[in-house]
């Protein structure tokens, strides 16, 4: 295969999915994803659907169900893929998104077993993604051993919060062991602010970038750098999410606790209970409340968006203003009605939408909603983790 062309494998492992992206390389840097999908139902009696999608087009394929561990069953199911739509590549690293970095990790790292032990040890940070994205690690050792396999982690971006933002008003023996705020979707955040520079000669200022999906956070970035954000030591704080509550008065929990709730009961509440699905106890997925006539799901819809202009509110109190803010994530891409009634309610800090153009944006490509006299510019922008997790690989095993 000497002359084959090289790239990049970007995975991103659930409990019961995996996402996938195929970049090509080119010495230290990577091109456009050749194909990209993701593989569902690798839950034990699952039937696994593959959904790729690329210059060939779309396919989707339903697996017979297959024994061992999802993800060993993910790798199977990818072999297939790999051998339909990747004849001719050599894959020359596997780069993997992984939640939590904790303190020791500001960017990424070619994974060993001690790092594994290190990351394992932060599982309870970010219960509902840092032990499978692990378990996908692991799964891609044993199957793939003579390959480079990378970390990319959704902390790192953040390390350049200042200490009055990362800190938590708590006694100094917490913070020695590291109790403090983290943010999480950076490796979303970098690829977004890299579009903007890309665009928009005002990127480099106040920036606020909202990632709205089933996670939703926002950032608050100036230059380029992480000020501010809304997700803190896990990943439950802030926004409202598909079924994580956000931000939460602790003393509830604690009335919960003097009640009888044990600590599993809390964390199943709060990580897969709450938020959309919990406030309209129909569903987490945006389009079906909004296609829903019940009130509760108004309601759930009402509550994400108050909690989002309250957020960035806050986010540019600490910018001392607003020059550009972007939306992204499956929400923020492509609900335009969010993004309108978001922006109307956020006019005071000078934000005016094309509504024209915000109907138009649909997520497909990268898109300004900015009315000309607007003094906020604002932007829908696709986002890419895979590619920034393939570029930090291509960059690190060369």
């Amino acid at each position: 295969m000497s002359n084959a062309l090289n790239a990049i494998l970007a995975v991103n492992a659930g409990s019961s999915s995996l996402k996938f992206a195929l970049y090509p390389q080119d010495g230290r840097e990577i091109g456009a994803a050749r194909f990209s999908g993701n593989i569902e139902g690798l839950e034990a009696g699952g039937a696994p659907v593959v959904k790729v999608s690329g210059k060939d087009g779309s396919s989707s394929h339903t697996l017979e169900p297959g024994d061992g561990c999802p993800h060993d069953r993910a790798l199977a199911a990818l072999d297939m893929v790999l051998k339909h739509h990747a004849e001719g590549i050599r894959i020359t690293a596997i780069a993997h998104r992984i939640v939590h970095g904790g303190e020791r990790l500001s960017k990424s790292v070619v994974l060993d077993d001690e790092m594994l032990s290190y990351l394992t040890s932060l599982s309870s940070l970010a219960p509902l993604h840092q032990p499978h994205n692990l378990a996908g690690v692991r799964a891609f050792r044993r199957n793939f051993p003579g390959l480079p396999q990378v970390g990319c982690f959704d902390t790192a971006f953040h390390a350049t919060l200042p200490q009055t933002e990362y800190l938590f008003a708590l006694p100094q023996a917490l913070r020695e062991m590291g109790i403090r705020r983290y943010g999480f979707h950076g490796l979303s955040y970098r690829y977004v602010v890299d579009r903007l520079f890309e665009r928009s000669a005002r990127a480099h200022g106040r920036v606020v970038v909202a990632h709205l999906g089933n996670g939703a956070s926002a950032c608050a970035v100036k230059d380029g750098k992480s000020v501010a954000t809304t997700m803190g030591f896990s990943a439950l704080d802030g926004l409202m999410m598909g079924t994580r509550s956000g931000e939460v008065d602790p003393g509830v929990l604690l009335h919960l606790l003097r009640g009888g709730w044990s600590w599993e009961q809390l964390e199943r509440m709060l990580y897969r209970e709450s938020g959309l699905r919990g406030v309209s106890g129909i569903s987490a997925d945006m389009r079906t409340l909004r296609a829903s006539e019940e009130p509760a799901a108004q309601l759930a819809i009402d509550i994400f968006t108050h909690r989002l202009v309250r957020e960035c509110g806050a986010l540019a109190s600490c910018l001392r203003g607003l020059d550009v803010i972007a939306f992204t994530g499956g929400i923020g891409e492509h609900d335009a009605a969010l993004r309108r009634n978001a922006c109307d309610a956020l006019a005071f800090l000078g934000v005016q939408i094309d509504e024209a153009a915000n109907r138009a944006a649909t997520g497909d490509a990268i898109a300004a909603i900015h009315a000309p006299d607007s003094q906020t510019e604002v932007w829908v922008v696709p986002t890419d983790e895979g590619r920034v997790a393939a570029q930090d690989a291509a960059r690190l095993i060369n």
